[in-house]
């Protein structure tokens, strides 16, 4: 993999200083999260449509039924704009103009094309699954052949865009620094809670290992 070249597009303007195009920083904010923004246009007018998604290597994927009105658009090759934020704080400052977000965020362009070979499209919907709970997928009832001709899966490499970080304490004017309010920054981050069972589920079968371990890290966290 090689690191993003900015384009006039995906240039950082506002704040340059927090922006990055190196894939070491792009790829992390990307497997920090699992949900992203997918912006692109149908007869002149916008849509974004929020999706998981997941990555390997330099390309990014996500699914969805193939009657999906977004999927069949994207897969035409047309131009879209993927987005994924992250909140990591909440930053106080001395004056209401002055408050902020700490975040870790990626803007991304380019074309979306569909995966049409099936060995493929089943390889990639168990790398999505064991994304999020590794160990998944050797359990499950095996993929029907109507269910995978029913999803489709696409694919964008990850070619033009840039991340964008905050961190670290409110900024404040100089004269405000003197002003006796509370100041500084409230953590936010996300954690994995523990299990809840399906009612239906019978009472034989045991929350599986990898749950209760990453159910451990999120509580730890917490």
């Amino acid at each position: 993999m090689t690191d993003i070249t900015p384009t006039e597009r995906s240039r950082v303007r506002r704040h340059h200083e927090r922006g990055a195009h190196d894939l070491e920083t792009v790829t992390a904010v990307l497997d920090g999260a699992f949900l992203c923004h997918v912006g692109y246009t149908i007869d002149g007018l916008p849509y974004v449509t929020p999706t998981s998604y997941w990555r390997e290597n330099d390309v990014l994927y996500w699914h969805g039924s193939s009657a999906s009105r977004m999927l069949r658009t994207l897969q035409g090759g047309i131009d879209c704009c993927f987005t994924v934020a992250i909140i990591d704080g909440l930053v106080m400052a001395r004056s209401a103009f002055n408050h902020s977000v700490n975040y870790r965020s990626v803007m991304l362009f380019g074309r979306a094309h569909k995966i049409e070979d099936d060995i493929e499209k089943r390889r990639q919907l168990e790398l999505f699954t064991e994304r999020m709970f590794p160990g998944r997928w050797k359990e499950l009832r095996p993929v029907a052949p109507q269910e995978l001709k029913a999803t489709t899966v696409l694919q964008m490499r990850i070619e033009d865009g840039a991340a964008k970080i905050r961190s670290g304490p409110p900024k404040d004017d100089a004269e405000d620094y003197a002003w006796p309010v509370w100041a500084g920054v409230v953590p936010v981050r996300s954690v994995q809670d523990r299990p809840v069972a399906d009612a239906s589920l019978g009472a034989h079968v045991p929350v599986p290992g990898y749950l209760n371990e990453l159910s451990a890290i999120g509580l730890s966290r917490s």
